[in-house]
C-alpha cells in the first residue's frame, strides 16, 4: 500500500504497528496476522534496496517456514548454503552444517538481500499483511496505548493507534534513537568495507556452496567475506579496526582492492573481478540498548543490538528475536500479563550472548586456534558447527550452555597440543 491511498486518513488502528520490513518485520508480520491480528508495517525506503549480510545460516530456515515463506525462497533461485570454509595463510577448514550437534536444518542459502528482502516482504503482503512503503516514524507517544506519528514521503502526516510496537528497523534503530535507549557497545568499534563483483572466479577447487572467511596474513583480527551468488556474483567484504585499516588510500573501491590482494588467496581467486556495486562502508556498527522491551514495544534484530557480521549472525538474530517476541505478544494481546525482560529480553540475550563469546574469541585469537585446529574431536566440532549455523539458542549444546567455559578449555588443549 503506497503513500498516494493515504491522502484522507488521519489516524490508523491496528494491533500491531512493526517499524520495518526487513527479515525480522515481515516474518513477525506473517506469524502475527496467522493468528488473526491487524498489523501495519511502516517502511522508510522503498524494495528492493541494498543491504549487506548476505550469508544466511540454517537456523534461520525454520523461521522461514513458520511464516509460510519457505516456498518462496526455496524457488527464488538462490545459492544454496551447506557450510563455512575458513582460510588463514596455508591453513584451510570446512564445517558442513548438516554435521551438526543441534536438530533442525542444516542447509540454507546465499542471497542478494535486496531481493531477499523483498521476497520476504512481498509474500507477507500476499498473505494480506498491509505494508506502507515511503513511509518514516518521526515520533513515538507511549503515555497511554502506542500512538506512531508517521510522515510519507508526500510529506502527508497521520498517526497510527496501536496496541504494541515491534521495531524492526535494523541500522535505522528507530526506537532507540527516539525513546533515547541507545548505549554504547562493550565490543571495539570496527569497519568494514565491501562491495559486489562479477567474480569470474574459474578455480575448480572453489566451493561456491560455502561462504568463504579468510584471515589477513599478518593482522588476524582483520578478516574478509566471500559470499558466491547464484549468478556468477560474490559480496565480499573487509572488517577491521580502523587504525589497522588507516593505511589505505585511494577511493573506497581502491582501498578494499589493496587490502584484498595483501592476502594471496582472494587475489588469486578475484584476479579477474570486476565490481558491479558502489563499494560502500560502514563504520562503528556494534550497537546496544539500555531496553530491548516493556508491555509497550519490543526491539528485534539490529534494532536492538547489532554484534559483528562475522558469524553472519545478523538475520538468524533477527529472525529468532521475531519469532520469540511474536510468542509473548500474542499471549498479552489475549490479556495475560507478560514480563517482557524474564520472557523476552533474557531468553533472546543467551543466544546472543552465546554469539558475543565467539566473536570476541575471534578477535583475540581463541576461536581461530580452535576453527583452525585439525586434531579436534569431531563430537566437539559437531557442537561447534551447531553455532555456526545459528543454534545458539540451544542449551543441550556445552558449547551453548557454558560457552565462555567450554571454549577455554578446547583453546588450552589446541594450544598445549600444537606446541
Amino acid at each position: 500500500m503506497h503513500s498516494e491511498s493515504l491522502n484522507s486518513i488521519n489516524n490508523l488502528d491496528v494491533d500491531v504497528a512493526i517499524i520495518g520490513a526487513g527479515p525480522s518485520g515481515a516474518i513477525a508480520a506473517s506469524l502475527l496476522h496467522q493468528q488473526g491480528k491487524k498489523v501495519l508495517v511502516l517502511e522508510k525506503q522503498y524494495f528492493p534496496r541494498f543491504s549487506i549480510g548476505e550469508s544466511l545460516l540454517p537456523c534461520c530456515m525454520q523461521f522461514i517456514k513458520q511464516a509460510g515463506m519457505l516456498d518462496a525462497v526455496e524457488q527464488a533461485g538462490f545459492q544454496f548454503k551447506d557450510g563455512a570454509a575458513f582460510r588463514y595463510q596455508d591453513q584451510y577448514t570446512t564445517f558442513n552444517f548438516t554435521d551438526k550437534f543441534t536438530a533442525g536444518p542444516g542447509t540454507t542459502f546465499q542471497v542478494q538481500r535486496g531481493q531477499f528482502d523483498k521476497l520476504l516482504a512481498d509474500t507477507a503482503a500476499q498473505q494480506g499483511v498491509s505494508i506502507h512503503y515511503g513511509h518514516t516514524v518521526t515520533q513515538v507517544d507511549l503515555n497511554a496505548e502506542p500512538v506512531l506519528h508517521v510522515t510519507d514521503d508526500n510529506g502527508c502526516a497521520y498517526q497510527v493507534n496501536a496496541k504494541f510496537i515491534l521495531d524492526a528497523s535494523g541500522f535505522g534503530r528507530v526506537l532507540p534513537r527516539l525513546l533515547n535507549l541507545e548505549k554504547p557497545s562493550n565490543l571495539p568499534s570496527r569497519s568494514a568495507i565491501f562491495t559486489h563483483i562479477e567474480d569470474n572466479i574459474d578455480d575448480p577447487t572453489f566451493d561456491r556452496n560455502k561462504i568463504l572467511i579468510s584471515v589477513h596474513p599478518q593482522h588476524k583480527d582483520i578478516w574478509y567475506w566471500l559470499i558466491p551468488f547464484s549468478n556468477n556474483r560474490c559480496s565480499i567484504g573487509v572488517v577491521g579496526e580502523p587504525h589497522l585499516l588507516q593505511h589505505l588510500e585511494g577511493t573506497l573501491e581502491q582501498q578494499l582492492f589493496a587490502i584484498v590482494n595483501e592476502e594471496s588467496g582472494l587475489k588469486r581467486l578475484l584476479a579477474n573481478a570486476k565490481i558491479v556495486q558502489e563499494c560502500a562502508t560502514l563504520k562503528g556498527y556494534s550497537a546496544n540498548v539500555s531496553t530491548l522491551a516493556t508491555n509497550k514495544f519490543a526491539l528485534l534484530g539490529n534494532a536492538g543490538e547489532f554484534l559483528d557480521p562475522v558469524f553472519s549472525s545478523g538475520v538468524t538474530i533477527a529472525m529468532q528475536s521475531a519469532a520469540m517476541a511474536v510468542e509473548s505478544l500474542l499471549k498479552q494481546l489475549e490479556g495475560e500479563t507478560v514480563d517482557w525482560q524474564q520472557d523476552y529480553a533474557e531468553p533472546l540475550m543467551k543466544g546472543v550472548n552465546t554469539f558475543r563469546t565467539y566473536v570476541q574469541a575471534w578477535y583475540d585469537g581463541r576461536f581461530q586456534d580452535v576453527i583452525f585446529y585439525q586434531q579436534g574431536n569431531p563430537k566437539i566440532k559437531q557442537m561447534i558447527c551447531s553455532i555456526l549455523a545459528g543454534y545458539a539458542w540451544d542449551a543441550d549444546n556445552p558449547f551453548v550452555a557454558e560457552s565462555e567455559r567450554r571454549l577455554n578449555t578446547i583453546v588450552a588443549l589446541c594450544r598445549e597440543t600444537a606446541a
